[in-house]
């Protein structure tokens, strides 16, 4: 297909952690400010790209080209999901080095049309050596079809541990500013609903998953840590209505072993299922 000359391009980015993000990003949570390692996924903070206001698409993201392939058939991109597996940790003003590789495109067909997915891999290193690897895989889809379907709520977890949040329009403008993200769907409602079709502003995929996992610790042992978690989008979650986050065991898990996995969704108003998570824990 095309876009296979990208397919092993490799750039590498140096930023520094700034504790005003890192106040921010605890402020717009409701978490303590972290005195020692950051908690995980806080790291999506870092290596944003800031373009002049010519430098932008009509979505309010960059331009397409420059390092990820110019999709420029396909209007609409998402973060659809990933998988990361933890090293180490960061704190507050440590210098952080990413080397990004393009690792697969993949062209499929999809309910709404064309898909086309990019897989990109980073390597996260710190001033006390690796902190995570990570593959992120990117979706770019067409503007026809509905931007939500409708979805039955989802099974009834009999063992889970729940807790709700609630993503308004002011903790989404704050995720993304926090996060150098111009994609205008999360705080631009005439755009997103009047141009991209969705009821109301998207709550954001790496949004959520940092929710889960935070939420995997939180049901956990004390002293547990991350050692992995893999995330995919289901449908979108659409703000300014409560999110419930469902956490469980994985089934077949053997007494006194060394790790657990726990499953993770979040759920809409009607129960059905957003983004569906795995964690392994230590």
């Amino acid at each position: 297909m095309p876009y296979q000359e990208f397919v092993g391009r490799a750039e590498t980015r140096e930023d520094r952690i700034d504790p005003r993000l890192v106040e921010g990003l605890a402020a717009t949570l409701s978490r303590p400010v972290p005195q020692a390692e950051l908690p995980p996924l806080w790291h999506w903070m870092l290596f944003q790209d800031w373009k002049p206001a010519d430098g932008l698409g009509p979505d309010g993201h960059p331009k397409r080209g420059g390092f990820l392939p110019p999709v420029h058939h396909l209007e609409r991109r998402m973060w659809a999901g990933g998988r990361v597996t933890f090293q180490g940790g960061l704190r507050s003003g440590d210098d952080v080095r990413r080397t990004s590789t393009i690792q697969s495109i993949e062209s499929k067909a999809g309910g709404s049309g064309e898909l086309v997915f990019v897989t990109v891999k980073h390597v996260l290193e710190g001033p006390r050596g690796p902190v995570l690897e990570e593959e992120q895989d990117i979706v770019y889809r067409g503007a026809g079809g509905a931007a939500v379907k409708a979805a039955p709520p989802a099974l009834h977890w009999e063992d889970a541990t729940s807790t709700v949040v609630m993503p308004d329009a002011v903790l989404l403008f704050r995720y993304s500013a926090l996060t150098g993200n111009g994609h205008r769907i999360h705080y631009d409602h005439p755009y997103v609903t009047q141009v991209e079709g969705y009821p109301g502003l998207v709550v954001h995929g790496p949004l959520q998953a940092t929710w889960l996992a935070q939420h995997a610790l939180d049901m956990s042992r004390p002293g547990a840590r991350l050692a992995a978690f893999r995330y995919r989008g289901q449908r979108p979650a659409i703000g300014g209505s409560p999110l419930t986050l469902l956490g469980r065991p994985k089934e077949g898990q053997g007494e006194g072993q060394s790790e657990g996995r726990i499953l993770l969704e979040t759920r809409d108003p009607q129960g059905a299922t957003c983004q569906v998570a795995e964690a392994t824990l230590v």
